[in-house]
């Protein structure tokens, strides 16, 4: 859930996306579902030279499944809020801690 919940946070930021297949999109992140579905919208494809078909394309759906990398701007992730959400995430996974002992 910690992915799913920091990439609500990057909701309305531009995003890159490599999937599996070599392609790779920037776009607007529009939503993200807890499968790490993406929909992107206003998109461009990084390499136009090589994909030309999808220079007609604007919005799209991208499966998590396929993603390889999602690539942020450093300014839009605020580290420190990341940083204490896995270490909350990590203490309450622990065998023996309440997660109101982490609090």
């Amino acid at each position: 859930m910690l992915f799913y919940s920091f990439f609500k946070t990057q909701v309305g930021q531009q995003v890159t996306i490599e999937l599996k297949n070599d392609l790779a999109i920037q776009g607007t992140l529009e939503s993200v579902d807890q499968f790490l579905n993406f929909k992107l919208k206003d998109i461009k494809v990084v390499d136009e030279e090589r994909y030309p078909h999808m220079m007609s394309v604007k919005n799209c759906f991208i499966r998590g499944s396929v993603v390889r990398y999602v690539q942020l701007l450093p300014q839009t992730v605020d580290t420190a809020l990341l940083q204490d959400a896995a270490r909350r995430e990590a203490q309450s996974t622990q065998p023996g801690k309440s997660v109101a002992a982490a609090a």
